[in-house]
């Protein structure tokens, strides 16, 4: 069976390390060491643990799109019509090319959390 290290369990939950670290600790999801020491999690509690805190996340929004990139907005471009907004999610940059009034509305700017949202070649953007 896999296992993942605490850092590779944060990335697949998209928490930082030392969450995933806080939430071992606390017996949230059971660890053990490999033949390096190191601490992991084996993939089935991984999963199942996915799965409650997916479940409990009163905050999420509901979408047909379910490939999230939550982050934060680091730059803005506004013309008459149209914008494009620069989300940096983890180690990812996504730009989207949207309406005015679709950047306006939710109040993105610079600095807000967002989440871009790919399904197949569009990019949606939902202010977090």
């Amino acid at each position: 069976m896999q296992s993942y290290t605490i850092g590779q369990a944060a990335r697949l939950l998209g928490v930082s390390p030392d969450t995933a670290r806080r939430w071992a600790d606390a017996g949230r999801v059971a660890t053990h060491r490999d033949e390096s020491g190191r601490r992991v999690i084996d993939g089935k509690s991984l999963a199942a643990f996915s799965v409650e805190i997916a479940q409990g996340d009163e905050d999420a929004s509901y979408t047909s799109a379910r490939n999230a990139f939550p982050g934060i907005v680091t730059a803005i471009e506004l013309g008459d019509v149209a914008a494009q907004v620069e989300i940096q999610a983890g180690p990812h940059r996504l730009v989207s090319l949207l309406t005015r009034e679709a950047v306006e509305e939710p109040g993105l700017e610079v600095g807000v959390q967002a989440t871009a949202r790919v399904k197949s070649t569009s990019v949606h953007i939902d202010r977090t």
